[in-house]
């Protein structure tokens, strides 16, 4: 079936999703449902994700627990921040991390983590992927910064993806 059809899933949800925006199932109608259904699927086919296999779930257990406890605690020093602007510590800065990660989808979580962590963003990722560019709104010592994103999340991500 997956040799015809290149995602079964979303062709049928295109299939039934032209009936139902079209209101009919006239022949006309089945019949160019199941043109577009076949059809978008192989023209996308570059654009989908590659498959994600997990090698070892128990340390995305441990990553997960890691990102909730980093974002409450970001949570709480950007709450901080807001409530005391005259107390900031530190400037903001950007910050380049140099990745070991290469896994298309790790990258992907790294991204998430990133960019759900309040105070910090994604900034840029290089060309070759091998450098992040990440802004912290307080960063008091950037290779502090550097080396919790490779040991807290670069590392489980690279077991989990690599």
């Amino acid at each position: 079936m997956k040799r015809l059809l290149p995602a079964p899933l979303l062709s049928a949800a295109l299939f039934v999703l032209w009936l139902l925006l079209n209101r009919s199932v006239s022949p006309g109608q089945l019949l160019l449902a199941l043109a577009l259904a076949w059809l978008i699927p192989l023209l996308t086919r570059g654009l989908r994700p590659l498959p994600v296999r997990i090698r070892r779930p128990g340390v995305a257990l441990r990553l997960g627990i890691t990102v909730l406890a980093d974002s409450l605690s970001s949570n709480l020093a950007v709450a901080r921040l807001l409530l005391f602007p005259g107390r900031r510590r530190h400037d903001a800065a950007f910050v380049l991390i140099p990745l070991d990660l290469r896994d298309p989808n790790a990258l992907a979580v790294l991204a998430m983590i990133v960019c759900i962590t309040p105070g910090t963003s994604w900034a840029e990722l290089s060309l070759d992927r091998s450098m992040l560019m990440l802004h912290a709104l307080e960063v008091e010592d950037p290779q502090a910064l550097v080396d919790h994103v490779k040991q807290h999340y670069e590392r489980p991500l690279m077991e989990i993806f690599e």
